[in-house]
């Protein structure tokens, strides 16, 4: 908790030691968490827009926000990503062309920078382009832990 109580004071903007709504998401990455805007939404009651960029919370009003986005936020596991990658291939052989997953990764969901997709994708395609699935999917959990 006392991370957690740090991490708060670093990214409190006023005076009064509130957080934006819109920093809530910025400070759970910072201490390791890895939420998308919607879990970090839902862990906040699903505010409007309006409500995103002008509310603040207290320490105390964050905790159990806190508390919310730990319980109920699961990060990914081996077979959810796989299962996610193998719907791009397309002939069944367990391989996948590099070039569809840095488009995917550049243009859904929450879309990844250029520098983000190539040191993820570095040394992970074959002399033909293509990803082994298996493989990349070990080395994104991988990667994911060492964070």
């Amino acid at each position: 908790m006392e991370e957690i109580k740090e991490a708060y004071e670093i990214f409190c903007r006023t005076t009064e030691m509130t957080l934006g709504y819109d920093q809530v998401g910025d400070l759970f990455r910072a201490i390791s968490l890895n939420p998308t805007c919607e879990d970090v939404e839902n862990a906040l009651g699903n505010p409007s827009k309006e409500d995103m960029n002008s509310k603040t919370l207290n320490m105390e009003e964050f905790v159990p926000v806190y508390t919310k986005l730990i319980t109920e936020f699961t990060e990914g596991t081996f077979d959810d990503i796989l299962e996610g990658v193998r719907v791009f291939d397309k002939e069944g052989n367990g391989t996948v062309m590099g070039a569809e997953i840095r488009h995917v990764l550049r243009t859904l969901g929450e879309k990844m920078t250029t520098q983000e997709i190539s040191a993820c994708m570095d040394g992970q395609e074959d002399m033909s382009g293509t990803i082994n699935i298996d493989t990349f999917c070990r080395y994104l959990l991988e990667e994911k832990k060492a964070e």
